[in-house]
């Protein structure tokens, strides 16, 4: 087993349903994450094909879009990740059985691939949750698991995805400058500062650093890592994702919580990090996950009525109340 990973996680501006554009970033960042020496390359949710337009498309021109597992897609990616030696993840939309599904999917050097389909899906009536966890050994000794985006959201994923093994949570999004219902969560961050991030770029890191992109990350990024003594590969977009801003801050975050590399640029960009996988058993969280009392905790599995689809919990305008 190696003791240390190094690993690179990537922030990039997607175009909406240009598979070949999106595909040649990730091939970039694949290429120049391996001569860096990374072992694994991380991108964004649903970076193969966009995010927020899907919104937009009828259910037919989804389906058209959607690929199955073996597709060209996610074959270019496996194909990428035994060109170079190393692992790379990248989202895409996937079509099963009838059925469209928000997926990742991790590519191995030795050709394995590992999909998970995001459990909390709002994007679409169309798009259906997966349900199941995806946790599974690496060539390099580390246990790892996939959470997309809002999965990370709910505490339980995470919790489940430690108690199956897993030290490195593999964590793609398309968050930051979203119009939340929230009074005190994310706004939008305005077009202008976006198209002017050239002429004025201390403006945009302002916002990307601000309680709208990084500020809202670490309000709870971190309690993920720490509480659970995993690693957090935060890969995001950057840049403009329909009507929406994505905020980057792509990084890397240690079993206690702490940030090991980040960025905020306003731009395409990737982080190098390397993770101490002897840190996990020591870490604190490992110890409280040592002391749990799992008698006590049939509530957790308890419906109590007022849960909602993710659509509808998602955008919901209404106070919730247990």
């Amino acid at each position: 087993m190696a003791e240390v990973l190094k690993i690179a996680t990537v922030q990039f501006e997607h175009r909406a349903d240009d598979k070949q554009y999106n595909l040649e970033r990730v091939a970039h960042f694949a290429r120049h994450g391996a001569a860096a020496g990374a072992q694994l390359v991380v991108c964004p949710e649903m970076c193969l094909v966009g995010y927020w337009h899907m919104r937009r498309h009828s259910a037919d021109t989804l389906q058209a879009l959607a690929e199955p597992v073996g597709g060209p897609s996610v074959s270019a990616v496996r194909s990428l990740a035994k060109q170079h030696g190393i692992g790379v993840g990248a989202g895409f939309l996937e079509s099963a059985d009838g059925e469209l599904f928000n997926s990742y999917a991790v590519c191995l050097p030795d050709g394995a691939v590992h999909v998970h389909r995001k459990l909390h899906a709002f994007e679409h009536q169309a798009i259906s949750s997966g349900d199941s966890y995806t946790v599974f050994d690496t060539p390099w000794g580390a246990r790892m698991a996939i959470l997309i985006c809002w999965d990370n959201n709910l505490v339980e994923n995470v919790r489940a995805c430690a108690l199956a093994g897993a030290s490195v949570l593999i964590a793609p999004h398309q968050t930051g400058g979203t119009a939340s219902r929230s009074p005190h969560g994310m706004h939008p961050v305005p077009l202008a500062l976006w198209e002017n991030r050239h002429t004025d770029p201390a403006a945009i890191e302002r916002e990307f650093r601000g309680p709208n992109g990084r500020a809202w990350l670490m309000r709870w990024l971190p309690a993920r890592a720490h509480d659970n003594g995993t690693f957090v590969i935060f890969s995001n977009g950057v840049g403009r994702d329909d009507d929406e801003i994505r905020t980057g801050n792509a990084m890397v975050l240690d079993p206690y919580g702490r940030i090991v590399a980040e960025t905020w640029a306003a731009a395409d960009e990737m982080v190098l990090a390397e993770l101490d996988l002897g840190m996990v058993p020591l870490s604190t969280g490992r110890r409280w996950l040592a002391g749990r009392r799992p008698e006590l905790y049939d509530i957790l599995t308890r419906r109590f009525g007022n849960e909602r689809d993710p659509r509808t919990a998602r955008f919901s305008t209404k106070p919730v109340n247990i």
